[in-house]
């Protein structure tokens, strides 16, 4: 015992003799300190909150409060009654959506245009961004980039009559490097040919928005450790195989994010490409459920029909972003939540 109450004095602490043989309590955190850890949080980034604020209102307006507007697929809208004196008619709308025959043949245009973005509107950026860091000089890397990225900025309305006078029978430079190359002997009537519209519509789509899809991937290949190509270069490793074995893994977690994203947009991939360069000889390849719902839903006046198709493109557009992204999780540990 009296060696004990030595030890403890050399310490610096005076314990009573009649607590050395009992276990000491151990105290816990003190009532409410996790929440003052909280809120020491809050007010040391008060600014950034601050900042938020508009985004998030803008979210809450313009992404949640619509919503509400999802009754009208389950009622027989009438614009003229109010809420309460609409007439609730179920899952009508959504049956018939299913049985008509022109929701199919929409249905398969919209996928297959937008698998064709995919594969080609894709992978091309990819490539693009990786043969554009190759370049050595930074005056012409410049000039490049901008060149590529400038016609992102020009409206599609531009864009299609771009494209509608090239492929045009009347003085269209297609048509008249074709015939002076004899390939053809008479002009081509391109946006007459329902068969050729999708190809047309994803090499506008391409050449509109590849420069622009590779900042991304720029900036993402800026971020890979230069040793490594440095070390390649000591072991004899070509420029090509810089690319495939450093350049390509090191902005694979970039490509995963994009891809996952880009999947969940498979079903809702816009109008305005359709609408401007389709035309009455090309709809049962140009029209697409978001044209589809505006034709049916707005011009004919049917609100809850498109409303149910809006309702329809959502949630399958949310179904493919979780499928994607827990398969791309379970295969190469990347997803976006």
């Amino acid at each position: 015992m009296e060696s004990s109450t030595e030890t403890a004095s050399n310490a610096g602490a005076t314990i009573p003799e009649s607590n050395l043989g009992r276990p000491r309590k151990v105290r816990g955190p003190k009532r409410g300190r996790g929440e003052k850890g909280l809120w020491d949080s809050v007010k040391q980034q008060k600014y950034l909150y601050f900042m938020s604020i508009p985004f998030v209102i803008w979210v809450f307006v313009f992404s949640y409060l619509p919503l509400w507007g999802w009754t009208m697929a389950f009622q027989n809208y009438k614009p003229a009654k109010s809420f309460s004196d609409q007439k609730w008619v179920g899952l009508n709308n959504f049956i018939e959506l299913f049985q008509d025959e022109r929701f199919y043949l929409v249905l398969r245009n919209t996928l297959a245009m937008s698998l064709m973005g995919i594969v080609f509107g894709f992978v091309v950026p990819i490539f693009f961004a990786i043969l554009l860091n190759e370049l050595r000089g930074m005056l012409f890397k410049r000039f490049v980039q901008t060149v590529s990225y400038l016609p992102h900025f020009v409206s599609w309305v531009v864009v299609a009559g771009l494209v509608t006078k090239m492929l045009s029978i009347d003085g269209g430079i297609v048509n008249d490097i074709l015939i002076a190359l004899h390939i053809v002997d008479e002009p081509i009537q391109f946006m007459a040919k329902g068969s050729w519209f999708w190809y047309i519509v994803t090499a506008s789509d391409i050449w509109k928005e590849t420069g622009w899809n590779t900042i991304i991937y720029l900036a993402a290949i800026t971020g890979i450790d230069q040793e490594q190509y440095e070390a390649s270069r000591v072991d004899g490793a070509s420029r090509w195989r810089q690319m495939w074995h450093i350049t390509l893994p090191g902005i694979r977690s970039t490509i995963a994010v994009l891809f996952i994203m880009a999947i969940g947009h498979l079903v809702s991939n816009g109008f305005e490409k359709q609408f401007l360069l389709g035309n009455s000889l090309v709809t049962d390849y140009s029209e697409v459920l978001d044209l589809y719902a505006l034709n049916y839903g707005i011009n004919l006046g049917r609100f809850s029909y498109g409303t149910a198709i809006g309702i329809f493109n959502s949630l399958v557009s949310i179904l493919l972003l979780f499928t994607a992204n827990g398969i791309f999780k379970k295969l190469t540990k990347e997803s976006i939540m």
